[in-house]
């Protein structure tokens, strides 16, 4: 569950917004801090860290906005304002040639596969699901909380924008790997039937 890991700040955020939002808009900007510190002392390149800069300038507004004016009517909008700034930040890394997902997948690949055309397609798809996810989240919240359909309603929504994406995040570099390595030894049994 390394994915997830990154995302600790936000699932904080989300379990104890309900009963006090200031605090845990301070809790997360801690904790994505911390998160932050840690990566940083493992010497992992701060250009990998776009989720976790992300995170602090998202919890930094959050958090002040929170203690300013606790009775904002933003407040009923946190959850579709966490999945879209989640989606900006996926969306932004695409833009940018370095989908988030590249920093946590390098924690499971040899460095000699980091530049090839395959892992970072992979990548680039994964980023891309991720990003849909939190897309979707966000508007699906917007339209729960403007029609008033209910706190179960908006804890299913913001759940599946992370378990949908992790689900295929867990399956879609193995099957993306074989789909190559077919297509691969198809090509080079092509070759060796041209040349003989």
């Amino acid at each position: 569950m390394t994915y997830l890991r990154g995302f600790i700040p936000w699932i904080a955020y989300g379990a104890v917004a309900w009963a006090s939002w200031q605090w845990a808009a301070l809790a997360a900007l801690l904790l994505g801090g911390v998160l932050l510190y840690l990566d940083r002392a493992e010497g992992l390149s701060p250009s990998m860290r776009v989720l976790e800069y992300g995170t602090l300038v998202f919890f930094a507004g959050v958090t002040a906005l929170a203690f300013l004016r606790p009775d904002s009517g933003l407040r009923a909008y946190d959850g579709a304002l966490s999945s879209g700034w989640l989606a900006l930040i996926t969306w932004g890394s695409l833009a940018v040639r370095r989908p988030f997902t590249l920093a946590i997948a390098r924690h499971h690949a040899p460095p000699e596969v980091w530049q090839t055309p395959l892992f970072l397609r992979i990548n680039q798809v994964l980023s891309a699901a991720w990003a849909a996810s939190f897309t979707l989240a966000a508007a699906g919240q917007v339209l729960v909380t403007a029609y008033g359909l209910g706190t179960a309603v908006l804890i299913a929504v913001h759940v599946s924008a992370f378990v949908i994406p992790l689900r295929f995040t867990a399956s879609y570099p193995q099957r993306a790997r074989a789909h190559y390595l077919e297509k691969a030894g198809a090509r080079s049994y092509a070759q060796e039937a041209r040349s003989a």
